[in-house]
């Protein structure tokens, strides 16, 4: 399947997973585009990697179509697009419903995770499938999160919109399959990039917050391992961690249990917080 591949575009390529799976796929001699928000970090990686490099907003519909167009008319046609780039705020203090942001502050959470976490799918989607439909396929892969399987406690928003992620990749592959169009939909846990608080290339791994570390933190490099194996394989679920299949079962099977015991979770992560402000006070 990556032998099939010649070119592929990567949202949020300048940073954390973006920057591994643009790494990882030009070990397979694939030209990545790599297209970020700032676009210096996207220049870097470029350089580093012999891609090409775009600066995009891509809850933009405008800047997205305006990738794709320079792409397929000055570089080559996309083969494959890695919908990556994705945000989270945290509940402001008004909890789930809020409209301000909680880590990271924002006028409109909401607003915010919509049109990144998932308009920027659709808006892939929407000017490429016609293209990869004409020419008889192509590989959309979209990241999540396995808060859009699960729940992100802290952050309704973000978890709102990776449900939403989830379900827009299986009508895509539903609906174009027949295409020659392959979809994968990717819902890793935690990962060792700036979303939850650790920096580009930082080797202590210690401390993720919001219980983020409960099973286990992956580098970037190793989440884009598993990635290129999935699309290898042509998997439409790509999952990092193996136990959010286990948990999957379990909310299925009983979602009055589960959510019981995610609230007693978020009690005991308040309870860990307020002890280490305690402590970092006295």
């Amino acid at each position: 399947m990556l032998d099939d591949i010649k070119t592929a575009v990567v949202t949020g390529g300048g940073h954390g997973i973006g920057r591994a799976i643009s790494r990882r796929l030009a070990k397979e001699n694939i030209h990545v585009v790599v297209a970020d928000l700032d676009q210096a970090a996207a220049e870097r990686v470029a350089v580093e990697i012999g891609g090409s490099a775009f600066s995009v907003d891509v809850g933009e519909e405008a800047d997205i179509r305006a990738l794709i167009d320079e792409v397929e008319t000055g570089i080559a046609p996309i083969d494959l697009f890695v919908s990556n780039a994705g945000v989270g705020h945290g509940d402001g203090d008004s909890g789930a419903a809020s409209a301000e942001g909680g880590m990271v502050p924002v006028d409109d959470r909401w607003d915010a995770c919509w049109k990144i976490n998932v308009m920027a799918h659709v808006y892939a989607a929407r000017h490429l499938v016609p293209l990869m439909k004409e020419r008889g396929g192509g590989y959309l892969v979209n990241i999540a999160s396995a808060a859009g399987l699960l729940s992100q406690i802290g952050d309704a928003a973000y978890s709102a919109t990776k449900h939403a992620a989830v379900g827009f990749a299986e009508s895509l592959a539903i609906t174009h399959a027949d295409d020659g169009i392959k979809v994968s939909v990717v819902c890793p846990q935690a990962v060792a990039t700036r979303m939850i608080g650790i920096e580009d290339d930082s080797k202590d791994f210690s401390g993720g917050f919001g219980g983020n570390d409960v099973d286990g933190i992956l580098s970037a490099d190793e989440v884009a391992d598993i990635i290129a194996d999935g699309i290898e394989a042509g998997r439409f679920l790509i999952l990092t961690h193996p136990t959010v299949t286990t948990y999957v079962e379990r909310k299925a099977a009983d979602r009055d249990r589960w959510i019981d015991g995610m609230r007693r979770f978020r009690q005991k992560l308040i309870e860990t917080n307020s002890a280490d402000d305690s402590g970092n006070k006295a």
